[in-house]
């Protein structure tokens, strides 16, 4: 079987690397996308031909506003055109908003951007690859048929008042995840969520003290940060096909987080 082809959205830092790292040690060729910062993007180029299981591989840096519909056609565009075909697709790019703010006094202006990003983006950009391999029925190259994969947040369940825009997008986008699994279960592609909890990335590098504190004291019940390594190993694990059965499922990476305790 010739190599298959993954575009990870947002694989030029933080979880979307992780991601992007994983697929290359599976031996797959990437699409490496980015909004703005190509230095960063080319950094993920070369890490993953370091770990990459071939050395003929090819990860292909792409740009994108994912809030653009032109932006997202052309990004498809450019994939296609560079290796011809599709066969996974990791929705994981994401924005966190620009001012956090008590839901009493935030503007329509942040909303509007981290839906635009984090919800209405993934959402159609996962029309364009559904539409593509509606068209190519039974081709694709991923064991058990073609993967549609979008990374959420546990704030898809946790109120977190002073960012609620991205609760709400990270909540409609588990919806989306579901929404995609009903329309093409049928069809030879398997969708899933994964799930991440508190994760050492730069997002999170302003509160370190505050959850460092937090999983000290048994919010996470291991005890320990979530790593981008942690998602990349369970989406190698969902693209490699060892859940073929199991469409629709939420996979929490999350160290526990989202068990109920007294």
């Amino acid at each position: 079987m010739s190599r298959p082809v993954v575009l990870v959205t947002g694989a030029s830092r933080g979880l979307g690397r992780g991601v992007a790292l994983s697929l290359a040690k599976e031996g797959y060729d990437l699409g490496i996308h980015y909004a703005n910062n190509r230095a960063a993007a080319e950094e993920a180029v070369q890490l993953c031909r370091g770990v990459a299981r071939q050395s003929d591989q090819k990860f292909f840096p792409v740009s994108a506003q994912l809030s653009s519909a032109t932006e997202r056609q052309a990004m498809m565009d450019a994939m296609l055109g560079e290796f011809g075909r599709l066969d996974g697709l990791v929705n994981n790019a994401g924005i966190a908003p620009k001012v956090r703010a008590d839901i009493t006094e935030a503007g329509e202006e942040n909303f509007d951007e981290v839906i635009a990003v984090n919800l209405r983006g993934p959402y159609f950009l996962s029309q364009l690859a559904a539409r593509w391999w509606l068209a190519h029925p039974g081709q694709s190259r991923l064991p058990g048929g073609y993967k549609l994969v979008f990374v959420t947040s546990i704030s898809v369940h946790t109120a977190s008042v002073n960012r609620g825009e991205y609760c709400i997008a990270k909540a409609g986008l588990a919806m989306a995840a579901q929404l995609w699994s009903v329309r093409l279960a049928a069809e030879g592609v398997q969708v899933y969520e994964v799930r991440p909890g508190i994760m050492k990335t730069d997002m999170t590098a302003g509160v370190t003290d505050k959850y460092d504190k937090l999983i000290a004291d048994g919010l996470v019940p291991q005890k320990r940060w979530g790593t981008p390594e942690d998602v990349g190993r369970s989406v190698a694990a969902l693209c490699r096909g060892d859940f073929p059965f199991s469409t629709g499922t939420v996979i929490d990476v999350d160290g526990g987080f989202q068990l109920r305790r007294l």
